[in-house]
């Protein structure tokens, strides 16, 4: 009897440790590629900037991200995932960076909105509003206010680079209801320029909206909403339906990773081998010991 019980406790301690060491290893094990979903803004623009989408022999593009990639349909999402799974790579706005996940270094260049604005960090990209023609007066109004003087300064606050060098806000704050969808990269900063301009014009009444730059872009052509959020620019067949899109920042987008992992610089081309496994584990791309 003392024998068996002896055995019984060897085979959970053994099972306890396994299961501890199951979490991943911190820059070894197998990577666990996340990107976003079809529709992101963010994934478009990644996918661009790091050479992942690329032309097929008929001149189309095509998204080379592999099969296997867990997804994920918002930036909140993204950061957990991340931050919960020791051999994760993903991808996030740099302003929506958090310190639950650790922001690699690309090509030597930390991701920071100074190192954007000076040029040595590249992954960047446009944050745009949707309009088009027939915008009610108090949209109008709120348009004006987020490209001001008063409007850019929230968002160079937010940790983007400002899109204007226009005066101070000198709006006439008309009434009404303003409808605002769109890009979840892009709502965080449009939640405080609401707030903000909430508070010099009072008559106005703001509803955000987040989903996607894709359903932001299609929302505002249908007149589902009044101002659209887009992390990325319109595509030809989007400008055709009689949409335009406004420059409001200038934002970068941070490839993210587990805390605990000990890598901390990738270069552009690994990058894009991880999403296109043709990288597939971490110690490829481990720091020397």
């Amino acid at each position: 009897m003392k024998k068996a019980f002896t055995i019984l406790c060897v085979t959970l301690l053994m099972a306890v440790t396994l299961a501890g060491c199951g979490g991943g290893s911190a820059s070894g094990g197998s990577i666990t590629v996340i990107s976003r979903e079809d529709g992101s803004g963010t994934r478009g623009a990644f996918i661009e900037l790091f050479g992942i989408e690329e032309k097929d022999s008929a001149g189309n593009k095509v998204d080379k991200t592999i099969d296997s990639a867990d997804i994920t349909n918002s930036t909140s999402v993204m950061l957990t995932s991340v931050s919960g799974n020791t051999d994760a790579i993903g991808y996030v706005s740099l302003g929506s960076l958090n310190d639950t996940v650790k922001a690699l270094k690309i090509d030597g260049a930390e991701a920071t909105a100074a190192n954007i604005d000076n040029g040595s960090y590249k992954i960047s990209r446009p944050f745009n509003i949707i309009t088009k023609e027939g915008l009610s007066d108090v949209s109008k109004d709120f348009v004006d206010y987020i490209l001001s003087a008063d409007g850019q300064a929230i968002v160079e606050e937010t940790g983007y680079i400002k899109a204007s060098t226009n005066g101070a806000y000198a709006g006439t704050k008309p009434a009404g209801k303003i409808t605002v969808a769109g890009s979840s990269s892009v709502t965080p900063v449009m939640e405080k320029l609401k707030e903000a301009y909430l508070k010099v014009n009072p008559n106005a009444e703001i509803e955000v909206q987040q989903s996607d730059s894709t359903t932001g872009v299609n929302s505002t052509v249908d007149g589902i909403c009044d101002i659209g959020m887009a992390s990325r620019g319109l595509k030809d067949s989007e400008k055709s339906k009689g949409v335009t899109a406004t420059v409001i920042a200038t934002d970068g987008i941070a490839v993210i990773i587990n805390k605990d992992n000990s890598v901390d610089n990738l270069t552009v081309n690994q990058v894009k081998d991880i999403y296109t496994g043709n990288i597939t584990t971490w110690d490829e791309v481990a720091p020397a010991n």
